[in-house]
C-alpha cells in the first residue's frame, strides 16, 4: 500500500535526521569486501552504515564524558553491542514494512526530493548538483539516499502505527490517582524522656561495649584521602593591591544611578474605559462603599496585575503631581494616562538616596581591590603552570610564589577552608596518586595545585576515643526503649476503644494529609506509617528520643475538585500512554525479530571493529 499523506516538514525532518546521522563517516568505504553486517528478513544492515552508527555513538559519548574514547575502552562500555542492538531493531521494522507492503510511492518520493532545502539552489528550486555534492559528501549514492529515505519513511509509518492512539484504561488512573491523592486525618500522642516514671539506669562498661560493638558504622572513620596543596586567593593578596583615588571616583561616576536614587512612590494603577467609570470608582472609595482591592477584583484582575513597583517622576507622566502630593495609603485620581482615565494607590514613599563619595569609598575600593586581585592572580597563572611542568612540587610553589601551603584530609563530609569550593571538592574526588599536580581555579577567582599523598582507610575507632558519643547513643537507646515500654500498655487501650483523653495523653492532629504530605517534627516514616494503617486503627513510631503513638480517625478519596490533582490526571494520562506506547514498541520488534530470521556476519563486524583500533 502507498503512503500519500506524509507531510513536507515530516520528509524533511527525517532527511535531517539522515544527513545528520550519516555526516560523520561520509569518507569511509567498507562496501568492497563486506556489503553488510548483519540480515534480518529482507532487511539488509550495510557495513558503512554500521561503521558510520558506532563512530557517531562514540563521538556522543566522547562529548558527555569531555574526553577521547579509545576503542577498546568503547569495548568495555558495550557500545558496539549497543549499537549493533539498536541497527537490528531498525531493520526488524523495515522488514515488517517490506511484509506489509508499505511504501511512498516513486511520485511521493520524488516531490518529497524536491522539496527538501538541502537540495536547492539559490534561486529556491531543486538543484541537481547540489543533490550529488550533498550525498557525496555523506557517501550516498542517489540511489542508496532514496532506498534509505523509503526505507525510513515506511518504517517511521509502521512504528506510528503501533504507537499512536495508545490510550490509558480510566480503572488504572483511577487507582493512581486514588494512591496519591486520597487523605488521611491522624491524631498522635508523643511521649519524651521526662513522662518516664524513673530515671536511666547508668550503663555498665559491658552495656557500652556492647552498643559500640553494635554501632560500628556510627564510629568508624570515612576513606579520607590526604591532600597536600597549594592556593592563592583574592582575599590573601587583596591588601597588597593598591588603588588609586581617580580608578575610585571613576567607578563613583559609574554607579552615579546607584548611590544617588531620586524619592520613588510603590504605585499601583488601575485604569478605567472612560472618565465616568473612574470618577464613579474613586467616589465609592471616598465614601467608603468600596475600596480599591474590590475594585480591582470586579475587573477581573489581582494586585499584581496592577502593581507598578517602585517608579520616579519621570516614571508617572501626567500622574507625576498628583501621585507623589499624595501620602502613603492614599488612593488619588482620576488622572488622564497613556491607558485612559486611572486611579492611583500610593502604598510606600521611597525617600531619596543620596550616597556620597566619601560614603562610597570603602565599597569601592573593596570592589576594585578584589577585581584587581583576580586580575593578578589570573596573570601569574602561567608562571605557576611552567613551574609545575618543570617539576616543581607543591612545596616549591609555597616556596618561589605567593601560594600559601596546606594539607587537609578530606572526604565528602569535608566542607571548611579549601574544603568548601566546589571546584576543589570535584577535583579532591577525582584525584589519583598518578596525577600530577596542575593549576586549577577557584569559584572566587583563585586558584590551587594540589597532590594526592595516600588514601587512608576506613577505621574503627576505639571505644575509649568515642566514649561520650557511645554513651549519648547508648543512652538514646535506652531512653526509646523505656518509652517504648511505657507506651506499648497505652497502644493497648487505644485498640480497646479509650480515647487520648482518658489516658491523660496531650494530642496532636493534621487533616487532608496526602501521600506527598510532609509532618514537621515527626520521625521520617510518619507518612509511610499513616498510609500503611486502617482506619481506627493505632501504631506505635520509634524516633530518636521519643515515641509517638498514632491513630488513624479518617480516610477519604481525592478530592474532585482539587485543581493540582486535575493537573496530576493530565500528566499521569499521557505519562503513562507513552510508557505503554514504548512497551508496545519493544514487543513488537521482539515479535519481528523471533518471526524473521537474523544473520550476522562476525567477519564483516571485526572488519569495521578494525578501522577503530
Amino acid at each position: 500500500m502507498a503512503a500519500k499523506g506524509i507531510s513536507r516538514t515530516f520528509v524533511w525532518i527525517l532527511m535531517g535526521l539522515l544527513i545528520i546521522g550519516l555526516a560523520g563517516f561520509g569518507a569511509t568505504n567498507l562496501g568492497g569486501a563486506f556489503g553488510t553486517v548483519a540480515r534480518v528478513g529482507t532487511a539488509e544492515i550495510r557495513t558503512n552504515d554500521y561503521a558510520r552508527a558506532l563512530q557517531n555513538e562514540i563521538r556522543a559519548r566522547e562529548a558527555e564524558r569531555g574526553g577521547a574514547i579509545s576503542f577498546q575502552q568503547a569495548r568495555e562500555m558495550g557500545i558496539p553491542d549497543q549499537v549493533l542492538a539498536q541497527l537490528v531493531t531498525t531493520a526488524s521494522f523495515d522488514h515488517e514494512a517490506t511484509r506489509l507492503g508499505v511504501s511512498i510511492g516513486d511520485d511521493n518520493l520524488r516531490q518529497q526530493i524536491l522539496g527538501i532545502p538541502a537540495f536547492q539552489g539559490i534561486d529556491g528550486n531543486f538543484d541537481r548538483e547540489a543533490y550529488a555534492f550533498t550525498l557525496d559528501r555523506i557517501g550516498l549514492t542517489e540511489g542508496e539516499f532514496e532506498d534509505d529515505m523509503r526505507a525510513e519513511t515506511a518504517r517511521a509509518l509502521v512504528q506510528s502505527a503501533v504507537m499512536a492512539g495508545v490510550t490509558v484504561p480510566d480503572a488504572y488512573l483511577e487507582t493512581l490517582l486514588t494512591y496519591l491523592g486520597e487523605e488521611r486525618d491522624v491524631t498522635w500522642a508523643v511521649l519524651e524522656r521526662a513522662d518516664l516514671d524513673t530515671g536511666l539506669p547508668t550503663p555498665t562498661e559491658e552495656d557500652l561495649r556492647s552498643y559500640h560493638q553494635g554501632n560500628l558504622p556510627s564510629f568508624t572513620t570515612p576513606e579520607t584521602k590526604r591532600i597536600t596543596y597549594a592556593w592563592l586567593t583574592p582575599e590573601m593578596i587583596i591588601d597588597t593591591v593598591e588603588v588609586d583615588e581617580q580608578s575610585l571616583r571613576d567607578a563613583y561616576e559609574e554607579r552615579i544611578d546607584e548611590f544617588n536614587q531620586p524619592e520613588r512612590r510603590l504605585v499601583e494603577r488601575l485604569a478605567f474605559a472612560d472618565m465616568g467609570a473612574a470618577q464613579t470608582a474613586i467616589a465609592g472609595i471616598n465614601d467608603g462603599s468600596t475600596d480599591f482591592e474590590t475594585l480591582v477584583a470586579q475587573r477581573g484582575l489581582d494586585l499584581v496585575d496592577v502593581d507598578l513597583g517602585d517608579v520616579a517622576r519621570e516614571d508617572l507622566g501626567t500622574a507625576a503631581e498628583v501621585v507623589f502630593a499624595a501620602q502613603a495609603g492614599d488612593v488619588v485620581g482620576p488622572v488622564e494616562t497613556d491607558l485612559g482615565p486611572a486611579l492611583f494607590r500610593v502604598n510606600a514613599i521611597l525617600s531619596a538616596q543620596e550616597t556620597t563619595f566619601e560614603e562610597a569609598e570603602p565599597l569601592l575600593r573593596d570592589t576594585l581591590a578584589a577585581d584587581r586581585a583576580r586580575r593578578v592572580i589570573d596573570s601569574r597563572i602561567d608562571r605557576i603552570a611552567d613551574l609545575l611542568a618543570g617539576g616543581a612540587t607543591i612545596e616549591d610553589l609555597a616556596a618561589e610564589t605567593d601560594m600559601e601551603q596546606g594539607q587537609i584530609d578530606w572526604h565528602s563530609g569535608v566542607t571548611e577552608g579549601i574544603g568548601a569550593y566546589d571546584a576543589f571538592r570535584q577535583a579532591a574526588q577525582a584525584i589519583t596518586e598518578d596525577d600530577f599536580p596542575d593549576v586549577e581555579q577557584l569559584g572566587d577567582g583563585g586558584i590551587f595545585a594540589m597532590r594526592l599523598d595516600r588514601v587512608v582507610e576506613p577505621e574503627i575507632q576505639p571505644l575509649d576515643e568515642v566514649r561520650d558519643a557511645v554513651l549519648a547513643g547508648w543512652r538514646q537507646q535506652a531512653t526509646v526503649a523505656a518509652l517504648t515500654e511505657k507506651a506499648e500498655p497505652l497502644v493497648a487501650s487505644l485498640r480497646n476503644g479509650s480515647d487520648f483523653t482518658d489516658l491523660g495523653l496531650d494530642t496532636l492532629d493534621a487533616q487532608n494529609l496526602t501521600r506527598q504530605g510532609f509532618q514537621p517534627d515527626t520521625p521520617r516514616e510518619f507518612i509511610e506509617t499513616v498510609f500503611g494503617m486502617e482506619q481506627g486503627g493505632v501504631a506505635l513510631i520509634e524516633g530518636n528520643t521519643r515515641v509517638f503513638i498514632l491513630r488513624l480517625d479518617a480516610v477519604r478519596p481525592p478530592s474532585s475538585d482539587n485543581e493540582e490533582l486535575a493537573r496530576l490526571r493530565t500528566a499521569l494520562r499521557d505519562q503513562s500512554a507513552s510508557s505503554m506506547a514504548q512497551d508496545f514498541y519493544q514487543l513488537l520488534a521482539t515479535d519481528i525479530r523471533t518471526r524473521a530470521e537474523i544473520e550476522i556476519d562476525q567477519q564483516a563486524i571485526n572488519a569495521v571493529h578494525g578501522t577503530f583500533q
